[in-house]
């Protein structure tokens, strides 16, 4: 990456070059067979700006543009493209709209969101119907065109700074999941099982458990089951070793 310390505007910031100098043959995104690319947005500065960018990469190809959700989906069927470029808030509509529009009338074609805002819940409709990136259009990580390249080959795009949030997001939502799902582990056995355990860890069997207890060899062997359901667990050892260590008896 080149860096130009003489194209520093009142010392706030750095101009960096650094071309694609390697672009392997086997990616998708060629000068001879670019990726093409359809762009629905509102605004016509923020369309020509996207466009003036697409078009300055030889990777990347310009095939139509649309203004609205209505003009979206007239569009969608009109051209033959390989990635949708579209911004989330339309004047008729918003991107979802064509999103579940787009699979049905081109399953091939990837999408990738643009918004001014990065709004978690936003980003996450957006991956549900099919979307594979979400571009901040104020943000400083990457462009459109490195977007639809990526998206074209395979991965996703989205910056940073909302991955890391939405990383975050899935580990509370994980965290609490599991403490709904997994109730402290003295409250999951009845007494009799804790009974019944107590009595396996000391090495009887199922005969002998049940005629200590009075009840059926079948019955005891209903209790385990049930034992080892609530610890998840597949064997007698590894059901004692579980109740051991935190105390289940």
């Amino acid at each position: 990456m080149g860096y130009d310390e003489s194209a520093l505007p009142s010392g706030q910031f750095g101009t960096f070059s650094n071309p694609p100098s390697v672009w392997p043959a086997f990616l998708t995104g060629q000068e001879t067979s670019p990726v093409r690319v359809l762009l629905v947005d509102d605004d016509p500065h923020i369309r020509l700006v996207i466009a003036q960018e697409l078009m300055a990469d030889a990777r990347t190809l310009l095939v139509g543009q649309a203004g609205s959700v209505r003009e979206g989906r007239r569009a969608i069927k009109q051209y033959d493209f390989d990635v949708l470029l579209v911004d989330l808030n339309l004047g008729d509509g918003n991107a979802f709209d064509l999103l579940e529009y787009l699979k049905p009338a081109r399953p091939s074609a990837q999408a990738v969101v643009i918004s001014v805002m990065e709004n978690d819940d936003e980003v996450i409709r957006a991956f549900e119907l099919g979307a594979c990136g979400y571009v901040g259009k104020n943000s400083w990580f990457g462009n459109y065109a490195q977007s639809v390249l990526q998206v074209a080959n395979g991965g996703a795009s989205i910056t940073p700074n909302l991955a890391r949030r939405l990383l975050q997001r899935f580990d509370r939502t994980n965290s609490a999941e599991n403490k709904r799902r997994q109730p402290d582990e003295a409250d999951r056995l009845s007494a009799r099982e804790k009974e019944i355990l107590r009595l396996v860890a000391s090495g009887y069997t199922s005969a002998e458990v049940g005629s200590r207890l009075l009840i059926s060899c079948m019955t005891v062997n209903t209790h385990l089951r049930n034992i080892y359901r609530k610890l998840q667990v597949r064997t007698r050892a590894q059901a004692v070793r579980f109740a051991s260590l935190r105390g289940l008896f």
